[in-house]
């Protein structure tokens, strides 16, 4: 972790040890540096004091590997690379963008789509599921027992994507800011890891029987050469069993014109920024709800176009982000900008990544996903 003071005048005297007495959130390199800090720390940091009073319930998962991806990670006792490596996973398939090794492989084989889990079908939902979709599923433990999933499967740590798409619609619906729907389009902003994860939006059928789902994702890490591209998933990514039913059924991935004779989930690939591809997007269908993912919206100033978009076309915004101190500072932003409180409070998302991010810039545990918030 790097001292929170660093830059402050004076080169840092050594690791960042000394942390603050009060919230024990950031640290410091020595005492000047701690001093100096001061005038910008003073604002934050009685927040960040109530926020280290929630760790126990952010590193708060049911998996037999909880530990090991919570407190071990942020301890550095356990990397990404290493939990990956032992269930056989590191650097394959959707798995490749998961830990540091993999991204600078993956970043340059974007095009090809991974479509398999590499696990055995009992340890992936790589089928229709035994039951209905529960009423509503509030948390890891209720997903996992719907879809007859182990605890000790690392699924989570893909499906949380489809999983905060299907909670994020469960808090617009909620407050009526979406109608009750036979056919969503949403538009999921900034996908980077994503691109290599598609497959795994297929659990959208699971998530929402008989439901066309149509998502656009929209965001500059998309390559140019892939502008427009359209990707139709009409089941679940596969298993590593040959025999398993997920291999005889028809091709889960495919460019085909949908018949209307099937539910599908459809992905179209858009490069650039919301508000400049929104004249493009808006021709084939206007969106109902648009999620952010991880967004970032108080480090990058390329958000205030699209925040005044989204507030002057009037369409429901749900937007995530790893900590809860980031998504404080993004709900400060759009207030400032939209003059209007948020209209979905920030809360922890039930179905954040549980597996924290390494080396971050607090000592608050951050996951992808961590905490939602909306306008």
């Amino acid at each position: 972790m790097e001292c929170a003071g660093k830059g402050r005048g004076t080169r840092c005297t050594g690791p960042a040890t000394r942390r603050c007495g009060r919230c024990g959130a950031v640290a410091y390199c020595s005492v000047s540096h701690q001093i100096a800090h001061w005038s910008d720390h003073k604002g934050e940091c009685e927040r960040l004091e109530e926020q280290m009073k929630h760790v126990d319930l952010l590193n708060d998962f049911p998996f037999t590997f909880s530990r090991e991806v919570t407190a071990q990670v942020c301890e550095k006792q356990e990397t990404r690379c290493s939990f990956l490596t032992k269930r056989g996973i590191h650097c394959v398939g959707m798995w490749m963008y998961e830990c540091f090794c993999g991204a600078s492989v993956a970043s340059s084989d974007t095009s090809r789509l991974m479509k398999g889990w590499n696990l055995s079908n009992n340890l992936c939902p790589c089928r229709g599921p035994l039951s209905p979709i529960p009423k509503q599923l509030c948390s890891w433990k209720d997903y996992y027992e719907w879809r007859c999933i182990p605890l000790h499967s690392p699924v989570a740590l893909l499906l949380h994507w489809p999983l905060t798409i299907y909670h994020a619609i469960q808090l617009a619906a909620a407050r009526d800011l979406i109608p009750e729907f036979c056919f969503m389009n949403q538009i999921l902003k900034g996908p980077e890891k994503e691109l290599l994860e598609l497959a795994v939006f297929g659990e959208l059928h699971a998530l929402f029987p008989d439901v066309q789902v149509h998502i656009e994702l929209v965001g500059p890490a998309i390559p140019q050469y892939r502008d427009g591209e359209r990707i139709d998933l009409y089941s679940y990514a596969h298993c590593t069993e040959t025999d398993c039913i997920c291999r005889s059924s028809s091709e889960n991935f495919s460019p085909c014109v949908l018949t209307g004779e099937t539910s599908v989930v459809t992905l179209r690939l858009r490069a650039g920024y919301y508000h400049d591809r929104y004249r493009h997007i808006v021709k084939d269908s206007f969106p109902h709800l648009i999620i952010a993912p991880n967004a970032g919206i108080a480090a990058f100033m390329s958000w205030l176009p699209t925040i005044e978009l989204i507030k002057e076309i009037n369409v429901p915004a749900i937007f995530s982000d790893y900590c809860e101190e980031a998504s404080h500072l993004a709900t400060s932003y759009i207030s400032t900008l939209t003059g209007c409180p948020p209209t979905i409070p920030i809360q922890l998302n039930p179905f954040r990544q549980p597996m924290a991010v390494e080396d971050t810039a607090l000592f608050l545990p951050c996951y992808s996903n961590c905490f939602l918030f909306g306008m």
